[in-house]
């Protein structure tokens, strides 16, 4: 079973950038996360849905 919310680490993992990049994206708002208590999850639909964006998907033609 996959986890529905990733530790940065793991979402830069998933994405093959650095953490750098991944905070970078987080604070641009490009990529959407949550926040429960002090830390910071990233929602692995947010990751689907950034790079579906990257490569000029709608959400209807990524469902497809």
């Amino acid at each position: 079973m996959h986890k529905l919310l990733l530790t940065p680490a793991e979402a830069a993992d998933l994405l093959g950038v650095s953490r750098t990049t991944l905070y970078e994206l987080l604070n641009a708002e490009l990529i959407e996360s949550v926040r429960i208590g002090r830390a910071r999850r990233i929602p692995r639909a947010a990751l689907v849905t950034y790079v579906d964006r990257l490569r000029g998907l709608s959400d209807g033609e990524a469902a497809a």
